[in-house]
């Protein structure tokens, strides 16, 4: 294989703004992201439903589904 041709492929750590920290490898040194696994909402559970103009309650009358 040719020197210099690949970039270096090394230990990093991803910063999450939550605070998690995962260590992976890399070819960037320090990756600072706002949003991981541990704090995003889908993964959390803590995801919501956001109504936008009724558009929940209709579809649940229209299909007769009770939450």
């Amino acid at each position: 294989m040719k020197d210099g041709l690949h970039p270096n492929y090394r230990f990093t750590t991803i910063t999450c703004a939550c605070g998690s920290v995962i260590e992976t490898r890399s070819t960037a040194k320090d990756i600072k992201v706002e949003i991981c696994s541990a704090c995003h909402p889908f993964f959390t559970g803590k995801q919501k439903l956001v109504d936008t103009a009724g558009r929940i309650e209709r579809f649940r009358r229209k299909y007769n589904i009770k939450a």
